[in-house]
């Protein structure tokens, strides 16, 4: 990795690449220690103090902008929970569905559907957090002007995040939406440390603890690399064809199907779902249905564990089903000429894809979920209270940093090629 990262500085274009991906994320990073006018931060830190995992657990993916209350505190969330909307219509709505099989423009058009639906859903989740400030007594100076100022800003805040992310991913190196959640959760690991060390001193944990910790995370990393990099290879054959005096064709290749091909996606999707209601159930405390999905819907309660392992395993089931068309698989290998050993070209050949693609899947969405609800486990196992950053945030990490690195090391490859030929 680092070997990777020295020879990217070397190119000219992947240097550019990179500094530009570090700005942006340096620009996040300072504004999430501007604190949206009006609150007072210190009494809000306080509240998350006493309100539970799941306000922790959204610090530690907004990168500490949620506890300071600042003009990124809420994050990138918005554009995930419009992006998932926004695919779940693509199935169900024809003028979508007829968008997104146009190739790039009709990509473009759907883009742009998903701005306008983040903007609308930043908006109402801003009214909601400024009318929980004003419940809760943290405003300095409650009233119109105040909500609004809190509302425009924390809207404001998300776009330009969503800006960010786009930025990074038209000409930066890997995702930028990824990326933004990424530096936050890593942002967070010091403070975590710290954490850790002043719960040593206090000796509410011990040693042992930490090191049935530190044995657990080393375990979690290696599995999430082993599957991120596990591979279903099916073989191709080829057939000969003679075109004047040359044969082209007649070699064996394979198809690679990645174990979990939808990467961290599936579980940004649900922490993502997941965290909506509860937030507005929170800014409705003293209501009954509010109050009865908290006690047995709430973060890390059975019922929410459960669901949080469903829904990641049916979102990797359907993001692997929007990124991978086992009938267009099975049309291209025909196209040119190939087969798979066994299995006669077209629908015979797409079916066996499918079925091959559905049992690898279920492995790699089982193993999403499980590291998903690994926090549980821990808990349990080191008696280490408020770990927030779990088997989500690793895999969110790592997840990511494999990805990134993939795209450094290809754009390496593409211009050493590039160099042979000249």
């Amino acid at each position: 990795m680092l070997d990777g990262l020295k020879g990217a500085f070397k190119v000219s274009e992947l240097r550019t690449k990179l500094l530009f991906t570090l700005s942006m994320i340096f620009i996040f990073r300072v504004g999430a220690h501007i604190p949206v006018p009006g609150v007072d931060v210190d009494a809000f830190r306080e509240l998350i103090g006493t309100a539970g995992i799941i306000l922790g657990f959204f610090d530690v993916i907004s990168g500490g902008a949620f506890k300071s209350f600042s003009v990124f505190a809420m994050s990138i969330i918005p554009y995930i929970n419009a992006s998932i909307i926004m695919q779940l219509l693509t199935v169900v709505i024809p003028h979508l569905e007829r968008l997104a099989k146009e190739g790039e423009e009709g990509r473009k058009k759907i883009t742009q559907y998903t701005r306008y639906f983040t903007v609308m859903l930043a908006f109402l989740q801003a009214i909601g957090m400024s009318v929980m400030m004003g419940n809760y007594g943290v405003l300095h100076n409650p009233g119109f002007i105040s909500y609004a100022v809190i509302v425009f800003t924390l809207t404001a805040g998300t776009t330009l995040l969503m800006w960010i992310g786009e930025q990074i991913t038209e000409r930066g190196i890997g995702n930028g939406i990824s990326l933004l959640i990424f530096a936050g959760i890593v942002s967070r690991l010091p403070s975590g440390i710290q954490n850790l060390y002043l719960q040593l001193e206090a000796g509410t944990i011990n040693v042992l603890s930490l090191l049935i910790l530190v044995v657990i995370g080393a375990l979690v990393i290696a599995a999430v690399v082993a599957v991120q990099e596990g591979q279903r290879r099916i073989p191709v054959q080829y057939a000969k064809r003679v075109v004047g005096r040359r044969v082209y064709g007649g070699q064996t290749t394979h198809l690679p199907l990645k174990v979990n091909q939808a990467g961290v996606i599936p579980v940004i999707f649900a922490s993502s779902l997941l965290m909506f209601p509860e937030q507005i159930a929170r800014w409705f405390q003293g209501s009954a249905i509010a109050e009865f999905y908290v006690n047995y819907f709430g973060w890390n309660s059975p019922a929410h564990t459960l669901v949080y392992a469903l829904l990641i395993i049916g979102f990797t089931y359907f993001y692997t089903a929007v990124i991978m068309n086992p009938v267009d698989m099975a049309d291209n290998i025909k196209k040119y000429g190939g087969f798979i050993p066994g299995i006669r070209p077209g629908r015979p050949t797409a079916e066996y894809i499918s079925r091959v693609m559905s049992r690898i899947t279920l492995a790699g969405a089982v193993f999403l979920a499980l590291i998903a609800i690994l926090p549980n486990f821990v808990l349990l196992a080191t008696r280490i209270p408020n770990i927030y950053f779990g088997g989500t945030a690793l895999l969110i990490v790592v997840g990511v940093a494999l990805d990134t690195m993939k795209q450094i090391e290809s754009q390496l490859l593409m211009r050493s090629y590039q160099g042979f030929i000249k």
